[in-house]
């Protein structure tokens, strides 16, 4: 899926919502638990639920990996139950040398299916590009987070401005508008118009909305661009709505279609679609 059919998808839908599915089994309706696989059980029923809302899914690999091979098993299922119009990004937040990002890359892109991965660029442009040898798939790159430790490295003063300038500005480089998000967090939206100098063309992948605090319309107005250029992520507020068996699927088709509808205005206000 290139830029310009990820774009395509979002005026089809109305929509640039990303659904997370960060499925803790801590979490999820205690009946789930009695069933063979109870991740993927709460995930098909999500799925289904927000499907007509949604233009992507984020799978936060930690929450699957945390489980060995079953994990990784209700992951794969996972995967493969997303429609096909579906973008779908696994965020493992990898970044190693170049034949570990190679293994990573088959595993993540190939033999599981994802279509994007999310990546930690601090080792170099030769940790990021084994991940463009798969045509048709996406590098997204960290760039400015959400959580409070984006202070640490993210926000230090380097001449004129900040380290994730020097982030975005060298990581643009090493693929395309066509390959390459960058993550920028929701709850930084005075940094937006500063990232949309800097990457202008390029899709941003948003979390923070919704349980982080994150503001849509603060984030649209400044992350828009001519392709409206964002995937933003919910993920708690989404699959964790309903906390019972009676409900949960209708409360998140609910904070689907509410977050769906919300974008839809700001879509057509800005003559998207």
């Amino acid at each position: 899926m290139n830029r310009q059919e990820l774009f395509e998808q979002i005026r089809q839908q109305q929509s640039f919502l990303c659904v997370g599915l960060d499925t803790d089994l801590k979490k999820i309706p205690a009946d789930l638990l009695q069933t063979a696989d109870p991740q993927y059980e709460f995930n098909r029923r999500i799925i289904d639920a927000t499907r007509q809302y949604a233009v992507a899914y984020k799978i936060n690999t930690a929450f699957y990996e945390v489980y060995g091979a079953k994990g990784w098993e209700s992951m794969r299922k996972t995967v493969a139950y997303l429609p096909n119009n579906a973008f779908k990004i696994a965020d493992a937040k990898r970044g190693d040398i170049g034949n570990t990002s190679e293994m990573y890359a088959e595993a993540f892109l190939k033999q599981i299916g994802f279509d994007a991965i999310t990546l930690s660029p601090y080792m170099g442009e030769d940790s990021i590009s084994p991940y463009y040898q798969y045509a048709g798939k996406w590098a997204i790159i960290l760039g400015l987070t959400s959580n409070k430790g984006s202070a640490d490295l993210q926000l230090k003063a380097q001449g004129d401005g900040y380290f994730y300038e020097t982030v975005l500005k060298t990581a643009q480089t090493w693929g395309n508008t066509n390959n390459t998000m960058f993550v920028i967090g929701a709850t930084q939206p005075a940094y937006f118009e500063r990232v949309r100098q800097l990457v202008p063309e390029h899709f941003l992948l948003v979390p923070g909305v919704g349980a982080q605090g994150g503001d849509l319309h603060a984030i649209c107005a400044a992350g828009l661009n001519s392709h409206c250029g964002l995937l933003v992520n919910s993920s708690r507020n989404i699959i964790y709505a309903g906390k019972d068996m009676n409900d949960f699927e209708y409360k998140a088709q609910k904070a689907a279609e509410n977050l769906q509808m919300e974008m839809a205005g700001i879509l057509k206000s800005k003559g998207l679609i």
